[in-house]
């Protein structure tokens, strides 16, 4: 089964970095959060990606074509043949395309725009900026049980701010932190699709996340996966540091390969 990322936005709320390259090419460990989501997937067996590109493409797709070299140990013999010597063949399992899906294409766009390369079957999708520990197989298991055409991966955020227990004078009687299951279930990305979806998309102006699966759900065609474990999106540079800091400490959730 293919696995399809957007991966095209122009990622404004981390324009810190996203003015240089796309959010999904930000690096958590001197490797793109992008890399960090296909081997979560990777790990699975899940091994071909089609990724739906857009704002700075050509720096994934630099960053895919060097990717042996960057990851290999290599002599440059620049004395007699003028060769490059390979020492370790690193290598992944993966089979990778790379889709121009327009500059200003929404997401429901980016993903009509690569159905030739999808077949008349289903296929996994998600965002290019959010990691996580999902089992994969179990999503999968759970969509194909459910016989529904979507399956979308929710989650409960934590919360950022306190609760307080306020009376009309002013007076607070009690203050506690906002724990995970005081929120609304959220959409986590890692979704499982029926090609049935694609006749909910209209067009490059279509929002996926608005008529696409808002329609899926009026038909009662769609289920939210509950997942409890760690998953953590990378919208701003506050975020982008919490998993930096993560992945440094050695003790990094969503890194389930070895």
């Amino acid at each position: 089964m293919k696995v399809v990322i957007l991966a095209g936005g122009f990622g404004t709320r981390i324009s810190e970095e996203s003015h240089l390259k796309p959010k999904p090419m930000i690096e958590i460990g001197e490797k793109p959060i992008l890399w960090h989501i296909m081997k979560m997937y990777s790990h699975y067996g899940f091994n071909e990606f089609v990724i739906c590109c857009g704002y700075k493409q050509h720096v994934i797709k630099e960053w895919f074509a060097d990717y042996y070299l960057h990851n290999s140990d290599i002599t440059f013999d620049f004395t007699q043949e003028n060769k490059m010597i390979v020492h370790n063949h690193f290598q992944e399992q993966w089979k990778v395309t790379l889709i121009d899906t327009g500059l200003n294409t929404m997401t429901g766009g980016r993903i009509k725009r690569v159905r030739p390369y999808l077949g008349d079957e289903p296929f996994m999708l998600t965002y290019g900026d959010g990691v996580a520990d999902i089992n994969v197989p179990e999503l999968l298991r759970y969509h194909r049980e459910s016989g529904k055409m979507v399956t979308i991966t929710t989650v409960q955020p934590g919360g950022r701010f306190g609760i307080l227990d306020m009376k009309e004078d002013g007076e607070i009687t009690n203050f506690k932190e906002k724990k995970k299951e005081d929120g609304g279930w959220i959409n986590a990305g890692y979704m499982v699709l029926e090609p049935e979806i694609f006749d909910l998309i209209e067009g490059d102006q279509t929002v996926f996340e608005q008529y696409p699966l808002a329609e899926s759900a009026r038909r009662g065609k769609m289920n939210g996966y509950r997942h409890h474990g760690f998953w953590q999106c990378m919208d701003t540079m506050r975020e982008k540091e919490m998993l930096e800091k993560m992945w440094a400490s050695g003790h990094a959730p969503w890194k389930i390969w070895d």
